[in-house]
Order: structure tokens, then sequence, then C-alpha cells
């Protein structure tokens, strides 16, 4: 696989900023037109149950301006399959959801779901958007995934991300080793394979030379590390490492 590595930009807190003040800035669509000019392939935003960050009225302002796919992220409740029904996003990607959490956990629980989550998506297909389901590097939930009609699934690198920031280096080593396997895995089954949560400058390059993986969905840390070095040169150095890692 030669085709280049995509990158997702999460704008997700830039509307975390913005809401600690209860104002009009930062503003999420300035952040994704930015992201959108800096390289990024797509933007990612996560409408929570409590939207205690990207807004009802931000959906709709990413819908209308954005020339990139909108990846957007959601809890499998009718009222979001009703949003996303709505606006027909190119993607939808499927994400556990717990309020109480301040970051999405984990992945999905499909396996145990596979009948409820197949109905839940089926519209969403029907109308045009891509399902991606959210999920650990499991070979139970992968399968679980592709039976129920998914198109992608996007594998959650938080373990592998925060062993390596906590010095478990062995831990660290043993999940990028079933990422990787479980990445081939999915790729044989026909489902694209996109991966992110947690990922830095220090963690993307392993993941980004998998070739079976062809997104990364990346926010939090380019959004903090955009407050050092600016937007645009935050983004840049990340697709310059991506590529690195790809060639």
């Amino acid at each position: 696989m030669t085709d280049q590595l995509r990158l997702g930009v999460n704008i997700d807190h830039v509307a975390t900023v913005r809401n600690a003040r209860g104002s009009a800035y930062p503003d999420p669509l300035r952040a994704a037109k930015l992201a959108e000019e800096a390289g990024a392939d797509g933007i990612t935003a996560h409408l929570r149950e409590d939207r205690r960050h990207i807004s009802d009225a931000d959906i709709e302002a990413l819908m209308e301006a954005l020339t990139v796919p909108l990846n957007f992220e959601m809890a499998a409740t009718a009222e979001m399959q009703a949003i996303a029904l709505r606006h027909k996003p190119h993607a939808v990607c499927i994400v556990p959801e717990k309020r109480e959490e301040r970051t999405t956990e984990g992945g999905l629980e499909v396996a145990r779901e596979e009948n409820k989550l197949a109905h839940f998506i089926a519209p969403l297909a029907e109308a045009g958007c891509r399902v991606s389901i959210f999920i650990a590097a499991d070979q139970r939930q992968i399968e679980a995934a592709h039976r129920i009609g998914a198109a992608v699934v996007e594998l959650h690198t938080g373990a592998y991300c925060d062993a390596h920031a906590e010095g478990r280096f062995d831990e660290r080593d043993a999940e990028l080793e079933r990422l990787r396997k479980m990445s081939t895995f999915a790729h044989s089954l026909g489902l694209e394979v996109h991966a992110g949560h947690g990922l830095t400058y220090d963690t993307v390059q392993p993941i980004a030379a998998f070739p079976e993986v062809r997104e990364l969905n990346i926010g939090h840390f380019i959004i903090g590390e955009a407050i050092f070095r600016g937007l645009t040169p935050a983004i840049h150095e990340m697709r310059r490492l991506m590529d690195e890692a790809r060639s």
C-alpha cells in the first residue's frame, strides 16, 4: 500500500477552551479551517450527550463550511443517530461514552451489543455515511464490527500511548505488537483500518508505519502543542512525522 496516510484533526478541545469561559472564542470552526489549510485530510468532532465541548451549532457550522470530510464521533443513542441522519456527514464513528469520563476511556463493546449495533448503524450506512467503530485491538471486537457491517474500525491507541508516557516500555511494546497484528487482521477481513487516541510526536511513528492503517485521528496533543508553536506548524510537524514513518 503506497497511498498517503490520512490525518484527521480533532478540534474538540478548542471548544473545551471556549466553553471554559462561556464565550464565543476560540472558535472551533476557525481551527477546523486552519487545519484544513495546513493539510489535514479531515476534521473530527465528538458531539457528546452533555455537550461539554462541541455543540450542535458547531456541527451545523462545520457541515456548512468544510471542504474536507467531517468525521462525526457519537455515542450509539437515538438522539445522536437523528442528528447524524439530519446532517449526513462523510463519516460517523461510534464511540463508547460515559458521562463521568474525562475522555473516551476504551473501545466500544461490539461483541456483547452486536444485534443492537447492527440495527443502529444500518440507517446511517443507508444514508451514505461511512460507519466506523472505535474499538480496542481485540480480535473478537474486530470480528463483531465486521459482522455488523461497519466499513471502518478505528483502533484505540490509548493504552500504547499511556504505557510509553509512564515508562512501561515492555507493556508499550506488547500493546504496539497487538495493534500491529490486529491492523493486519482487520485489513484481511476487508475493513478499512484507522487508529487514534493519545498519539503524540513521540508515539505516532510506530503506528503510522503500519501499512494497513489508512488514517490517524489526532486532537488533544495537536491542540495543546498549538499553544506553543501555533496550529499550522503543529499540524505540519505531525504530518512530517507520519510521512517519514510511511516512507
